[in-house]
Formats: structure tokens, C-alpha cells, sequence
């Protein structure tokens, strides 16, 4: 196998992953999660697309983990503790993930994506002891349910390289959106941090649960132009007392 073709089966892993996790996450924050009592529908991502790098790089990650289970976790032999510390270790390796995901928006863009502060044992509400339970059980989902047919996509994949253009035309418009979206939260700090200067990030999730309510600033029907986005963000900031005062609660 060519480097050029494991770098389109990355790719390939990598989206469709990210897509997967996009609607994942859509119906966890829309019926299950404490941070949306309004059970409103949420874009689950920093990006306007259906894109979670977080699950892209995950499953990559656990591809891998799956296809060389034998030769990481074989001393383990046959037993239920081959299974075991599997999982466990695809769910540590999840973990790291997110850690790191979570770390990075909040030190470069000063954006918090998601908020783990009240679980037990979490560390800067990054990551908490409850989610990697879920991430284990993610994994094993993965590993019997959704691996053995994805790597026979992937299989396929390689065997019909004139849809790797797919790949192509996936990648060009993620990157597209990766920058439209970076440009969006650097601004959204900005005016963050002109309102309030003790500012040190911006919780993207409440922002989306406000503005909501004030038209829509993250619905997924919405087209208005990015400078418009903007300035209805910087309108909410400067909002005055009175009437709109609850949509500060």
C-alpha cells in the first residue's frame, strides 16, 4: 500500500467519523445533556458544517487500535481481559483526545466547546471520569457493530481510487469552513473581551442556547453572512436591562 493511499484511507476515516459524531452528538445535546434544559436543537460543533474532528481522529484512532489489536493487546490472550483493556485503552486513548482538543480551543481560539465542571473528578472540565466510561462504551460499540463493516468500506475504498475526488471535494470544503469558523470565534472573542475585560473564554454552547432565542444566530437554516453573525452576537453583548433581561438568564 502506497503513502498516498493511506493517506486518503486517513482522510477518509477522518470524515466519515467526524460526520457520524456531528449527529451523535445532535441528538445527545438535543435529549440528554444537563447543558441544554431547553432540549433546543444545537449545532454539537465549532464548525457550521456536519464536522466534529473530535470523532474524526477518533475514529482513526480506534481503526488502528482495531486493525493491530492483535499485536497491542494480544499478551492478554483470548479472556474477557483481552476485551477489557481493550476498551479501556481505547477509551484512555478518546480521552487524550479530548483533553487535547479541549486544551487547544481553549488556549488558542479561547473558545470552550464543552463544559465537564460539574462531574465528579474532572479536570479543568475537559474531561471527567462519567465521559470516558462513555467513550469505552462508544468503543466497544465501534469495535463490534461499526469496524468490521467499515473496513470493508475501507477495503473497497482503496480497490476504486476514482472516488478518492470525493475525498478531495470534502477536504477543500472543510478547510473552507475550518477557516470561516476560526474567523468566527477570534471575532467572537474579540467583542468578548471589549465587553468584558476579564474575559478568559467564551462558552460556545450558551452563546448558542442565547442567541437562539433572539432569531437564530446557529440554527442550521441559516444563511446570513458572516459579518451579520457577528454583529448580532455584538448586539446581544450590548444589550440593554429590561424587557430582553431574560435572555441573559
Amino acid at each position: 500500500m502506497t503513502k498516498y493511499q493511506v493517506f486518503l484511507i486517513v482522510v477518509f476515516l477522518f470524515f466519515f467519523g467526524s460526520g457520524g459524531g456531528w449527529v451523535l452528538e445532535l441528538f445527545f445535546r438535543r435529549f440528554f445533556s444537563g447543558a441544554n434544559p431547553e432540549r433546543k436543537w444545537l449545532n454539537p460543533g465549532f464548525l457550521f458544517g456536519p464536522c466534529v474532528p473530535l470523532y474524526g481522529f477518533g475514529t482513526v484512532v480506534l481503526f488502528i487500535l482495531s486493525e493491530f489489536e492483535s499485536q497491542i493487546f494480544g499478551q492478554f490472550g483470548g479472556s474477557w481481559w483481552y476485551y477489557l483493556v481493550m476498551f479501556f485503552g481505547m477509551a484512555l486513548a478518546m480521552t487524550a483526545l479530548e483533553y487535547i482538543a479541549g486544551l487547544m480551543s481553549l488556549k488558542v481560539m479561547h473558545l470552550r466547546l464543552w463544559d465537564y465542571t460539574n462531574c465528579w473528578g474532572n479536570i479543568q472540565g475537559l474531561i471527567c471520569p462519567l465521559f470516558t466510561f462513555f467513550w469505552g462504551v462508544l468503543s466497544a460499540l465501534y469495535y463490534f457493530l461499526l469496524y468490521p463493516p467499515l473496513r470493508r468500506l475501507v477495503v473497497w475504498f482503496v480497490a476504486h481510487p476514482l472516488f478518492s475526488f470525493i475525498v478531495g471535494i470534502c477536504f477543500g470544503i472543510f478547510l473552507i469552513d475550518f477557516a470561516v469558523s476560526l474567523h468566527l470565534g477570534t471575532a467572537l472573542r474579540k467583542r468578548a473581551v471589549e465587553f468584558d475585560k476579564s474575559v478568559e473564554s467564551i462558552d460556545l454552547q450558551a452563546i448558542q442556547r442565547r442567541l437562539q432565542k433572539r432569531g437564530g444566530f446557529f440554527r442550521f437554516t441559516s444563511i446570513k453572512p458572516l459579518t451579520e453573525r457577528i454583529d448580532a452576537f455584538d448586539e446581544f453583548l450590548h444589550r440593554k436591562p429590561g424587557k430582553n433581561a431574560d435572555t441573559a438568564k
